[in-house]
């Protein structure tokens, strides 16, 4: 397989749509950060914790692969900006909200801008990747785990201290935001390439079965359900996990949850260019499979060998992701939007069905039994074997 060239990749760009991703999965990420404020401040139980989140996921997951399928036929490169705009009153609504149904109208706000942004900016960094569209998908990817890894920190020192209402200050982030991506919007109208006759329709797939590409796609969501119900296991409960077990004060459990998410960012950056040089379907094979050791040993393990086995699971995890946009986008050539889209939008869609149903879990059969259930999820990454060979060569 002959590896890509990053000569041409448009690094300015890849930096900037990867700090708008930062800055977008950052305001995002402070919802699940300040559970425990939310849980206290409205008494509200696991089973309305898990609601909050599937309304926010499940918004952005139905609609990433419409507006994906949309852009694919009709380019809107200044959508992003609307998207932060959604986010940002979003945000405003989640810190001043009165009672729950408040609440789940700042998660619906939420979970609207993330549709928006997500499926563009995805094209916007497939556009500057020169070729090298593991690197490109991973550069832009890290900025947000890096953008997820900071909400427990900074719900940790800005927003429990001072309350619900201080997650209005990060509106003036989602404003930066809007600023840089004016910019990026300018650059994509300027850099398009003429659409060829025929649309995105004109390559189906690559060179494949119709059959052979829809049962690729059934593998590829069956792995996105491992990845994400597990993910959701520790985005949204690891912290009463680490309260309830271990006895650790909210600070210290938003500390450990900081330690996952960084590892999940690091694991993004070495994904996509380890999957341009030694492919792919490798990366997801061992990303989701080889986790299953460490999966099955975290229930049983004391405080420190749990956050290094968490920092594990995250790093092989999140190394997946790319691999499998980027092995989609390949599958399906001329559907970049609506690929993204529906990735995007089936990791959101699936980590919210997966928080609510874990939710009800934990009230009914306890915190604990949730990551016993959890750790044999990987055992899904078997089906990879049976993915067929897309990358050129």
């Amino acid at each position: 397989m002959s590896r890509p060239s990053a000569g041409s990749t448009a690094f300015s760009i890849l930096a900037a749509i990867s700090a708008c991703h930062l800055l977008n999965d950052m305001i995002q990420s402070l919802l699940p950060a300040v559970y425990p404020i939310l849980k206290d401040e409205f008494g509200l139980s696991f089973a309305q914790l898990g609601l909050l989140t599937f309304v926010y996921q499940l918004t952005a997951s139905l609609l990433q692969p419409l507006v994906g399928l949309f852009t694919d036929r009709k380019p809107m490169p200044y959508s992003l900006v609307f998207g932060m705009g959604s986010t940002l009153l979003g945000l405003l609504t989640l810190a001043w909200a009165p009672g729950f149904p408040a609440l789940l109208a700042g998660g619906m706000l939420l979970g609207f801008g993330s549709s928006i942004f997500h499926p563009e900016a995805s094209r916007i960094a497939r556009q500057a990747s020169g070729g090298a569209h593991g690197l490109a998908q991973s550069l832009f990817q890290v900025g947000g785990n890096l953008g997820s890894a900071l909400g427990p920190l900074l719900a940790a020192f800005i927003i429990l201290p001072r309350g619900q209402g201080s997650l209005s200050w990060f509106a003036f982030a989602a404003l930066a935001g809007m600023v840089v991506m004016v910019r990026l919007g300018s650059w994509q109208r300027r850099n398009a390439k003429p659409r060829k006759a025929g649309g995105p329709a004109a390559a189906r797939h690559a060179d494949l079965p119709s059959g052979q590409v829809a049962r690729a796609v059934a593998i590829l969501i069956a792995l996105i359900v491992s990845k994400y119900v597990y993910l959701a296991s520790i985005t949204s409960y690891y912290i009463f996990y680490l309260i309830d077990r271990f006895g650790l004060s909210t600070g210290d459990a938003q500390l450990c949850l900081f330690v996952f998410l960084a590892a999940v960012a690091a694991g993004t950056v070495i994904g996509g260019p380890v999957g341009d040089r030694i492919g792919r379907k490798t990366v997801i094979w061992v990303s989701i499979l080889g986790i299953l050791p460490f999966t099955l040993a975290l229930p049983y393990v004391g405080l420190t060998t749990t956050v290094i086995l968490s920092a594990v699971i995250g790093l092989a995890l999140a190394s997946a992701f790319p691999a499998i946009v980027v092995y989609a986008q390949e599958l399906l050539p001329g559907r970049v939007g609506m690929v993204s889209g529906l990735f995007f939008g089936l990791a959101f869609g699936v980590a919210g069905i997966g928080a609510a149903g874990l939710g009800v879990v934990a009230d009914w059969k306890g915190i604990g039994f949730v990551y016993t259930a959890c750790s044999f999820l990987p055992l899904l990454g078997l089906l990879t074997i049976f993915l067929p060979n897309v990358e050129r060569r």
